[in-house]
């Protein structure tokens, strides 16, 4: 006969195994924001696929007859696995068809040169070196990224790029007026990465033309950051 008040080790291990996934989380966020990123993303993977994992697990246990009388308590557990299992599936998402790289920018002919940046970054950071490879890559995936053309004069819009990209959060490290340059970095939420971003603003017989450049200080593939930082720039510049 069976003793219905003892619960099963395997449904006391899912348990434990989830709260230990769950513990993990906040351990890779903080290896991340420390520096170790590569160690950090690592942990942050183990994590969300050991919850799904764990997760899979217990939805067979709920469909057998055999788990019938302990469901209450397998639903219990697995209600701890559903953060990671979530942030996995929006990992799975999000990560779409993005090429290997993490240096954006709107004039792929004439690129933004960095001039403050590389003091800014550490010794093991990406290189801001750009070649062709990599600007035919981000022809072909973000064609709709091209340089902002305004009538405004050129004082007008150096303001106004200081305005927006301060409204979006960036952390301004340089700007000069007489040269158009702005440079400022951007920090992820959670994870605490760093990309550079520069503004340069000049002028020709078009009018005031506004280029950007947003570069990824570690990672080869940017899963797509970069560009939607330079998209919602000039979403907030347009408006």
């Amino acid at each position: 006969m069976k003793d219905h008040n003892k619960t099963p080790a395997v449904v006391n291990w899912t348990g434990y195994l989830a709260m230990t996934m769950l513990l993990i989380l906040p351990i890779a966020v903080l290896t991340v924001r420390s520096g170790a990123w590569q160690e950090g993303l690592l942990l942050y993977a183990i994590s969300c696929l050991g919850a799904a994992l764990l997760l899979l697990v217990s939805i067979v246990m709920l469909v057998l007859p055999r788990f019938g009388h302990w469901r209450k308590a397998i639903s219990m557990r697995a209600i701890i696995m559903l953060p990671g299992a979530l942030l996995l599936l929006s990992l799975a998402g999000g990560s779409g068809d993005y090429p290997p790289i993490h240096d954006i920018t709107t004039d792929i002919d004439d690129p933004p040169i960095f001039t403050v940046a590389p003091k800014q970054r550490s010794a093991g950071a990406n290189s801001l070196e750009l070649d062709s490879e990599v600007m035919s890559q981000q022809q072909q995936a973000y064609a709709d990224i091209q340089t902002i053309v305004s009538e405004a004069a050129i004082d007008e819009v150096f303001d106004r790029a200081v305005q927006v990209a301060t409204n979006l959060g960036w952390d301004i490290y340089h700007q000069d007026r007489n040269t158009g340059v702005i440079e400022a970095v951007d920090t992820t939420r959670i994870m605490g990465f760093k990309d550079d971003v520069m503004i340069r603003v000049r002028s020709n017989a078009q009018g005031t033309l506004l280029d950007l450049r947003s570069s990824s200080r570690v990672g080869v593939s940017d899963l797509g950051a970069n560009a939607k930082r330079i998209r919602a720039f000039v979403q907030a510049f347009n408006q």
